[in-house]
Protein backbone atom coordinates (compact mmCIF):
# COMPACT_ATOMS: atom_id res chain seq x y z
CA UNK A 1 0.00 0.00 0.00
CA UNK A 2 2.85 2.45 0.44
CA UNK A 3 3.58 2.03 -2.93
CA UNK A 4 -0.10 3.46 -3.67
CA UNK A 5 0.59 6.37 -1.22
CA UNK A 6 3.83 7.26 -2.88
CA UNK A 7 2.65 7.31 -6.58
CA UNK A 8 -0.95 9.28 -5.77
CA UNK A 9 1.42 11.69 -3.69
CA UNK A 10 3.72 11.72 -6.71
CA UNK A 11 1.29 12.51 -9.47
CA UNK A 12 -1.17 15.17 -7.16
CA UNK A 13 1.82 16.92 -5.83
CA UNK A 14 2.99 17.67 -9.50
CA UNK A 15 -1.20 18.77 -10.70
CA UNK A 16 -1.72 20.33 -7.40
CA UNK A 17 1.10 21.35 -5.69
CA UNK A 18 0.81 22.83 -2.24
CA UNK A 19 -2.93 22.26 -2.55
CA UNK A 20 -2.03 18.93 -0.85
CA UNK A 21 -1.38 19.64 2.67
CA UNK A 22 -0.15 15.92 3.86
CA UNK A 23 0.51 12.55 2.45
CA UNK A 24 0.65 9.80 5.14
CA UNK A 25 0.08 5.73 5.60
CA UNK A 26 -2.22 5.42 8.15
CA UNK A 27 -3.48 1.84 8.94
CA UNK A 28 -2.93 0.29 5.16
CA UNK A 29 -4.27 3.44 3.98
CA UNK A 30 -3.04 6.11 2.20
CA UNK A 31 -4.31 9.53 4.01
CA UNK A 32 -4.27 13.18 1.80
CA UNK A 33 -5.21 16.20 3.55
CA UNK A 34 -6.13 18.28 1.24
CA UNK A 35 -7.06 22.22 0.71
CA UNK A 36 -11.10 22.61 1.35
CA UNK A 37 -11.19 25.07 -1.66
CA UNK A 38 -9.65 22.29 -3.97
CA UNK A 39 -11.66 19.21 -2.75
CA UNK A 40 -13.69 18.62 -5.65
CA UNK A 41 -11.06 19.03 -8.30
CA UNK A 42 -8.57 16.65 -6.38
CA UNK A 43 -11.56 14.16 -6.16
CA UNK A 44 -12.88 14.45 -9.73
CA UNK A 45 -9.17 14.16 -11.42
CA UNK A 46 -8.83 10.73 -8.96
CA UNK A 47 -12.23 9.83 -10.08
CA UNK A 48 -11.28 10.32 -13.70
CA UNK A 49 -7.55 9.68 -13.93
CA UNK A 50 -6.99 7.20 -11.65
CA UNK A 51 -9.97 5.09 -11.45
CA UNK A 52 -11.15 6.08 -7.68
CA UNK A 53 -14.66 5.75 -8.95
CA UNK A 54 -16.73 4.31 -5.62
CA UNK A 55 -17.32 6.90 -2.85
CA UNK A 56 -17.32 4.26 0.39
CA UNK A 57 -17.57 6.81 2.95
CA UNK A 58 -18.09 10.76 3.39
CA UNK A 59 -18.58 12.09 7.40
CA UNK A 60 -17.52 15.00 9.78
CA UNK A 61 -15.66 15.36 12.80
CA UNK A 62 -15.44 18.00 15.08
CA UNK A 63 -12.17 19.13 16.54
CA UNK A 64 -13.19 22.30 19.45
CA UNK A 65 -9.58 22.96 20.18
CA UNK A 66 -8.21 22.99 16.09
CA UNK A 67 -8.89 27.04 15.60
CA UNK A 68 -9.68 27.79 12.28
CA UNK A 69 -10.26 24.64 11.57
CA UNK A 70 -12.77 22.96 13.71
CA UNK A 71 -14.73 20.86 11.08
CA UNK A 72 -13.47 18.27 9.25
CA UNK A 73 -14.80 16.29 6.50
CA UNK A 74 -13.36 12.59 5.56
CA UNK A 75 -13.89 11.09 2.36
CA UNK A 76 -13.01 7.49 1.60
CA UNK A 77 -12.47 6.23 -2.15
CA UNK A 78 -12.37 2.96 -3.71
CA UNK A 79 -10.42 2.10 -6.72
CA UNK A 80 -12.47 -1.39 -7.09
CA UNK A 81 -10.63 -3.25 -10.42
CA UNK A 82 -7.44 -2.12 -9.05
CA UNK A 83 -8.94 -2.71 -5.09
CA UNK A 84 -7.19 0.22 -4.12
CA UNK A 85 -8.47 2.66 -1.38
CA UNK A 86 -7.72 5.96 -0.30
CA UNK A 87 -8.82 8.39 2.39
CA UNK A 88 -9.02 12.45 2.19
CA UNK A 89 -9.44 15.06 4.58
CA UNK A 90 -10.09 18.50 4.45
CA UNK A 91 -11.04 20.74 7.19
CA UNK A 92 -13.14 24.01 7.47
CA UNK A 93 -13.85 26.53 10.46
CA UNK A 94 -16.99 27.17 12.59
CA UNK A 95 -17.00 30.57 11.15
CA UNK A 96 -17.36 28.91 7.49
CA UNK A 97 -18.16 25.87 7.10
CA UNK A 98 -18.27 26.09 3.75
CA UNK A 99 -16.83 22.59 1.40
CA UNK A 100 -18.44 22.08 -2.26
CA UNK A 101 -20.67 19.33 -2.64
CA UNK A 102 -19.50 15.80 -4.64
CA UNK A 103 -22.76 15.77 -5.53
CA UNK A 104 -22.23 16.08 -9.06
CA UNK A 105 -19.47 13.90 -9.22
CA UNK A 106 -20.97 10.52 -6.87
CA UNK A 107 -25.41 10.64 -6.67
CA UNK A 108 -24.48 8.77 -3.76
CA UNK A 109 -22.93 11.96 -2.10
CA UNK A 110 -26.27 13.28 -1.68
CA UNK A 111 -27.00 11.60 1.77
CA UNK A 112 -23.45 11.37 3.08
CA UNK A 113 -23.69 15.20 2.85
CA UNK A 114 -26.97 15.79 4.59
CA UNK A 115 -26.20 13.53 7.29
CA UNK A 116 -22.65 15.61 7.72
CA UNK A 117 -24.70 18.75 7.72
CA UNK A 118 -27.64 17.63 10.17
CA UNK A 119 -24.48 16.28 12.79
CA UNK A 120 -21.74 18.91 12.47
CA UNK A 121 -23.20 22.24 10.10
CA UNK A 122 -20.96 21.00 7.28
CA UNK A 123 -22.24 23.64 4.78
CA UNK A 124 -22.32 21.86 1.13
CA UNK A 125 -21.74 24.49 -1.32
CA UNK A 126 -23.81 23.29 -4.96
CA UNK A 127 -25.86 20.50 -2.79
CA UNK A 128 -29.17 20.09 -4.20
CA UNK A 129 -31.13 20.12 -1.28
CA UNK A 130 -29.21 20.53 1.84
CA UNK A 131 -31.64 19.78 5.10
CA UNK A 132 -31.78 17.91 7.75
CA UNK A 133 -32.13 14.25 7.30
CA UNK A 134 -32.19 12.76 10.68
CA UNK A 135 -33.09 15.21 13.35
CA UNK A 136 -35.82 17.47 13.53
CA UNK A 137 -36.08 20.74 11.18
CA UNK A 138 -36.56 22.57 14.05
CA UNK A 139 -32.97 21.89 15.55
CA UNK A 140 -31.05 24.77 16.25
CA UNK A 141 -27.94 22.95 16.69
CA UNK A 142 -25.56 19.99 15.44
CA UNK A 143 -25.28 16.95 17.80
CA UNK A 144 -22.23 15.88 17.11
CA UNK A 145 -20.21 18.40 17.70
CA UNK A 146 -18.15 18.49 21.14
CA UNK A 147 -19.70 21.76 22.68
CA UNK A 148 -21.68 19.54 25.23
CA UNK A 149 -20.30 17.63 28.07
CA UNK A 150 -20.81 13.84 28.07
CA UNK A 151 -22.91 14.01 31.72
CA UNK A 152 -24.59 15.83 33.55
CA UNK A 153 -22.39 16.57 36.58
CA UNK A 154 -25.07 17.42 38.67
CA UNK A 155 -25.99 13.59 38.39
CA UNK A 156 -26.22 12.18 42.11
CA UNK A 157 -28.39 8.75 41.38
CA UNK A 158 -25.16 6.79 40.00
CA UNK A 159 -22.10 5.59 41.60
CA UNK A 160 -18.66 6.35 39.68
CA UNK A 161 -16.99 3.44 41.27
CA UNK A 162 -18.90 1.43 39.22
CA UNK A 163 -17.97 2.70 35.64
CA UNK A 164 -13.98 2.67 36.90
CA UNK A 165 -13.87 6.04 37.82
Amino acid sequence: MADVLNTLNEKLKTKFGSDILSAEQLFDFPVFTVKKEKILEIIKTLKEEEGFNFLTDLTGTHYPDNKGQELGVIYHLHDMPGNRRIRLKTYASLADPKVLSLTGLFPGANWMERETFDFYGVLFTGHPNLKRILNMDEMNYFPMRREYPMEDAKRDDKDNSMFGR
